[in-house]
């Protein structure tokens, strides 16, 4: 189960005033710097900027060319030490729906292996050490030392001892 803060609205759906859940300064700003890193090739640079917007990214941390982060919430994701966010990847923070917006803290662990063309969606805790093939839908919690992919996630671990 995903781990999410709701907020209902009220009329007209929440995406017509964002504007009035996040100054919209801070919006610009957390927009231009983390479209500068999707095409920024050093990792240390892309990491300091992270950083600049509030998210804990651990030691020799990769995050991959066109990477997309929440724009929004970037300070509620958190990523592990010597781990490697690949190509393409989206991690959100937070959800526009028609009658509520929810936001949720995305945590992945260290050493964790999160493919190509990934979404992670808002709320969810990645162990330590999983390993997330490319094209993959993140939905729910994945445990540590896990083999995940697909659409939704789901465990593609074989087992061995057969």
């Amino acid at each position: 189960m995903r781990d999410l803060e709701v907020y209902l609205s009220k009329g007209k759906n929440p995406m017509q005033y964002w504007y009035k859940i996040r100054n919209p300064l801070r919006v610009i700003i957390n927009f231009l710097i983390i479209f500068i890193c999707r095409y920024l090739p050093s990792l240390m640079l892309k990491n300091m900027l992270y950083r600049l917007l509030g998210m804990k990214i651990g030691k020799d941390v990769s995050v991959g060319l066109m990477v997309m982060f929440d724009i929004f919430f970037p300070e509620q994701i958190e990523i592990g030490s010597n781990s490697v966010i690949g190509y393409n990847t989206t991690i959100l923070a937070h959800e526009y729906l028609v009658n509520e917006w929810r936001k949720g803290r995305v945590i992945i662990g260290k050493n964790v292996m999160i493919g190509a063309n990934t979404t992670i969606l808002p709320g969810i805790k990645i162990g330590d050490g999983a390993k997330i093939s490319a094209c993959t839908l993140v939905n729910k919690d994945i445990d540590p030392g896990a083999f995940v992919g697909g659409y939704p996630v789901r465990n593609l671990r074989v087992d061995d001892t057969k």
